[in-house]
């Protein structure tokens, strides 16, 4: 396929209710599949308020395997019916052990199989490593409506190495849920603009397209000053330049078609593949 419809979704997600917070999710859905859009992004851990602000031992009680937990369920039901692709990022258990997981829906409503976060953040309001053990599964890519897509969650995001062990793998577009906003430790950082620039510099780097999808609203449900999610949500082409864009406050949908046969050939052109040096790459890979 040389055209691929997508879309990125942004919401406020600071319900105590998971099911309310699925819901609206769910109604973005089916607006973006009223658009066209085959592939529907969602933010990262979309069935509650992002919990990792603090340590709190009874939130592991949130967490459920995979083919059971509320927003797997819900996504695959809503896939089926409006023959759509969706990522679900959700909060998974695992016998003992912990991660912070996607799920890769397909049209059909089937789990084509699930990625688990592998960098995980720790800091002031992101504590993840309280929650999640890094993912153990490594990068993967899934062939969907004749496109191959690779996906980064949040924090991977920052990560040059996440995006192009992905193009190497095949993926044509980068998909990266995100749940990213205010710094506690510093109440005037506005990280937004680096954030971008991050994924935007994948776009240039590996000429594909990206789609990243970020929560808003200001969340403190555990007291304190809380955080306040940045949204930004876009989709960018293969050049970096954006396509289509939210800013801090909008709810919605963000669709745009994307030609992939124009990005193929753009990447070809560049020849940033075809001029590596992998055997000079080996100190990235060591310990520091």
């Amino acid at each position: 396929m040389t055209k691929l419809t997508v879309a990125a979704l942004q919401l406020a997600l600071g319900s105590q209710d998971e099911f309310e917070n699925i819901a609206a999710v769910s109604a973005l859905v089916e607006d973006a599949a009223a658009q066209g859009a085959q592939i529907i992004l969602p933010p990262e851990l979309f069935s509650s308020p992002y919990f990792c602000k603090i340590e709190d031992d009874a939130l592991f009680e949130t967490a459920r395997p995979v083919t059971k937990h509320p927003s797997v369920v819900a996504m695959r039901e809503l896939a089926k019916a409006l023959k759509v692709a969706i990522p679900t990022s959700f909060f998974e258990r695992d016998g003992h052990h912990y991660y912070n997981t996607l799920a890769m829906i397909d049209a059909e409503g089937e789990i084509m199989g699930t990625y688990r976060k592998s960098h995980i953040p720790d800091g002031p309001g992101y504590e993840e490593k309280f929650y999640f053990r890094p993912g153990n599964d490594g990068f993967k890519v899934w062939k969907l409506f004749g496109a191959t897509i690779g996906i980064g969650v949040c924090w991977d995001q920052w990560y040059p190495e996440t995006a192009r062990v992905l193009a190497l793998m095949g993926a044509e577009v980068l998909f990266y849920p995100t749940a990213i906003g205010s710094e506690p430790k510093d109440t005037d950082m506005d990280t937004s603009r680096m954030w971008r620039r991050a994924m935007i510099g994948h776009a240039v780097s590996n000429c594909m397209p990206v789609v990243a999808a970020n929560r808003i609203g200001h969340e403190a449900e555990h007291g304190g000053d809380g955080q306040a999610f940045y949204g930004h949500s876009f989709i960018c082409d293969e050049w970096g330049d954006m396509i289509t864009e939210f800013g801090a406050e909008e709810t919605g949908t963000l669709v745009a078609t994307l030609d992939l046969k124009a990005a193929a050939k753009h990447r070809a052109s560049w020849g940033f593949f075809r001029d590596r040096r992998p055997q000079l790459y080996g100190r990235i890979s060591e310990d520091i």
